[in-house]
């Protein structure tokens, strides 16, 4: 009887599968940190005969060549895709024999990129799972800007048609199981539930219930602002990755940390936004280890600048770090753990910033204040409804615009209150006076302010 493990890596949105019967496995799309795959097939008992690549990743850089190192197992990777390194290509319709009655099946599914391909697992000659990568997601399908702007069209005409592929040659009952659309920004559109299958998707997803021509222009329309640091996962992917390395870095005293600051470099703190606003090292950046870390982090940072951790423990940091090098942040250039007050030079104070709710927001407003609301959500949250008078700069952008920011206290907010806290220590560490809004936007009517539509 096969099985299939699904490997989430829930920072990014993504998952990775291992699939096998009782001795050998296929590992599809693996996460950068490999040894995770190793000990879930060491927990199943079985050998990893092949890692298969659905596409070259644009949103995490890929495990797969270390892992093929690290076991021996082969490394399909689509034929048309180009690579620097040593692998063997697979194309259309190729088929590979993973174990005792399985075998994994090619199938060109273009649109994601130009090379993607799914692979269709098989247990004695029944098809019984899809291994769709960034092709049919659930209920929408893998955003087709990623590449080239050129090409943008002519992709998502291609997704249209893959997807029609899979529900022609596949049976209803088979499994659909994509790598992106769980929060990943590599998703066209928000994914409807964790599983599916062809049926359900025959009958749900808009690739498959539209013609060609409204889905295009409906997927184009949607699409929504692509994370910088995207641009430089496809050509780390395509080089080879390096192994990873998650050794702990070296320490850093309050000398070292305020040096680093006064450098220009970034010194991240990771603790929780409650207790970043209480008390924090002037000029850090507040990023919760909780939160989509490496997402946002990896999209606002200039790529490339040394990034200090800040950590509660050594437990928070190795998480932090390994988050990190999922997206190609590999080393941090220095650490410090414990209480914020010992990251501080001599002479030096903590800083602080309150945080309120909606309800507070309105009084203020209602008081007469002379208050600055900042919305830092996206564009495509926004014409969705906003908060009259307020000033809209999304937290990705907020770095380089914060000179745009309005004179006085700021009261920034976003959907729930994470992106919120960033945008807040960007701005503290700027020197403004700022209220970080940790509340729902669905409060803020409810508190009496004014919600408009539109941008």
């Amino acid at each position: 009887m096969f099985f299939v493990d699904i490997l989430e890596t829930e920072g990014l949105g993504n998952r990775s599968y291992l699939a096998g019967g009782r001795e050998a496995a296929v590992v599809v799309d693996p996460p950068r940190d490999a040894e995770r795959v190793v000990a879930a097939a060491a927990a199943r008992g079985v050998r990893i005969a092949y890692v298969a690549e659905t596409h070259i990743h644009n949103d995490y850089v890929s495990g797969g060549l270390e892992l093929a190192r690290l076991t021996g197992a082969t490394y399909l990777v689509p034929a048309a895709a180009r690579v620097s390194f040593a692998r063997t290509p697979i194309a259309d319709g190729e088929t590979v024999t993973v174990g005792a009655g399985l075998t994994l099946r090619a199938l060109a599914t273009p649109g994601h990129t130009p090379h993607h391909t799914s692979y269709v697992l098989a247990e004695d000659g029944q098809e019984v799972a899809a291994f769709t990568g960034g092709s049919l997601l659930i209920g929408s399908v893998g955003r087709p800007d990623l590449i080239e702007p050129r090409l943008t069209e002519q992709l998502a005409r291609a997704q249209h048609a893959s997807a029609h592929r899979l529900a022609a040659e596949l049976d209803d009952a088979v499994r659909v199981l994509p790598t992106h659309g769980f929060g990943s920004f590599c998703s066209s559109s928000q994914a409807e539930g964790d599983a599916g299958t062809i049926g359900q998707e025959r009958r749900t997803n808009d690739a498959l219930t539209r013609d060609v021509d409204t889905f295009v222009a409906q997927l184009l329309a949607g699409l929504d602002d692509v994370p910088a640091y995207y641009a430089h996962m496809g050509p780390i992917n395509a080089a080879g990755p390096a192994p990873v390395d998650l050794t702990p870095p070296k320490a850093a005293d309050g000398r070292e940390i305020a040096e680093r600051l006064a450098a220009g470099e970034w010194v991240v703190d990771l603790r929780a936004r409650t207790a970043f606003s209480e008390g924090h090292v002037s000029g850090t950046f507040n990023f919760e280890a909780e939160g989509k870390l490496a997402t946002y982090l990896a999209w606002l940072v200039p790529w490339g600048k040394p990034v200090t951790l800040l950590a509660e423990n050594a437990a928070q940091l190795a998480h932090a770090q390994r988050e990190l090098a999922r997206v190609g942040i590999d080393r941090p250039a220095a650490a410090a753990t414990g209480d914020p007050s010992a990251w501080l030079r001599a002479g030096d104070t903590l800083r602080s910033f309150p945080r309120a709710d909606f309800a507070a927001l309105g009084k203020a407003r209602q008081r007469g204040e002379e208050v600055v609301v900042l919305d830092v959500r996206r564009d495509s949250e926004r014409v969705g409804g906003h908060v009259k008078g307020s000033v809209h700069i999304p937290v990705h952008e907020l770095h380089d615009r914060a000179g745009e920011v309005p004179a006085g206290t700021v009261w920034v907010h976003c959907a729930g209150g994470m992106r919120a806290a960033i945008a807040a220590s960007l701005l503290d560490a700027a020197g403004r006076e700022v209220v970080a809004v940790d509340d729902g936007f669905a409060a803020a009517e409810q508190a009496g302010l004014t919600v408009t539509g539109g941008g």
